[in-house]
């Protein structure tokens, strides 16, 4: 895969580009990543890349020039998606990770200041995403969260690929609790259960601890699967649980 970001302040992914997943990724050469200063694209002979809005208000816009020229020199041999980040974008998902992992190219421009102009979300965008119901100074760091969503989804990138389809949320469900040695520390204990080596009887546990935990804390998540009559099961168990 391809990314290119367009950003004011490529220096900001110097540190998350170069450390961890990441930078293993691009070892791997399982991903190409290069971010651009959009300012270089500035046709304007001081390099201006905003000004003021028409009909007034407060702030300033980002021009359609220099990113227009600037998406237009990163496609000339392919058709990637562009993704815009901005508060008003569709709200960032696992789902939405995936689906982005399955192209080859990516663009994404983060913006400052007020907004962009229109005519940006209208002929170069193909997707405009949020990471949250809240507003950042720009759209680098919803970059570098989509970007590593995405980036560990790719084939070969984590050491062993079933950690991502495993992952909270990859499955509809929060993930099970995880242990590790000692087992015990402290005087707490981890679950007899897992030091069974009866398989069976794990994979049995972390399911209804997998169903337990989005129970209680993401509620949300069930009301949008189809739940097998097991699962349903379960549910009405742990539902008795809590209320008695």
């Amino acid at each position: 895969m391809k990314i290119d970001v367009l950003s004011l302040f490529p220096s900001m992914f110097e540190g998350v580009f170069g450390e961890s997943i990441l930078k293993k990724a691009q070892e791997k050469q399982a991903v190409e990543l290069n971010v651009v200063n959009f300012r270089e694209y500035s046709a304007n002979k001081h390099q201006n890349v905003d000004d003021y809005p028409y009909g007034g208000g407060a702030g300033m816009v980002l021009t359609p020039q220099p990113i227009f020229d600037a998406v237009d020199a990163l496609t000339k041999d392919s058709k990637p998606r562009v993704v815009l980040l901005c508060p008003q974008g569709e709200r960032y998902t696992q789902k939405k990770a995936e689906e982005l992992a399955q192209e080859e190219h990516l663009i994404f421009v983060c913006g400052h200041y007020e907004g962009y102009d229109e005519r940006i979300r209208e002929h170069v965008v193909t997707d405009e995403i949020s990471i949250g119901d809240y507003v950042l100074t720009g759209g680098e760091l919803g970059a570098m969260v989509v970007i590593d969503s995405v980036v560990r989804l790719l084939p070969g990138v984590l050491g062993n690929q079933d950690s991502a389809v495993k992952d909270s949320h990859s499955t509809g469900l929060l993930e099970h609790p995880h242990y590790t040695r000692p087992a015990d520390f402290r005087g707490f204990k981890v679950p007899d259960v897992l030091m069974s080596g009866d398989h069976q009887k794990i994979a049995a546990w972390r399911e209804k601890e997998s169903l337990k935990r989005t129970l209680l804390r993401r509620p949300d998540m069930l009301e949008q699967l189809e739940l097998s009559s097991q699962q349903k099961k379960i549910i009405a168990e742990l539902q008795n649980e809590e209320s008695e």
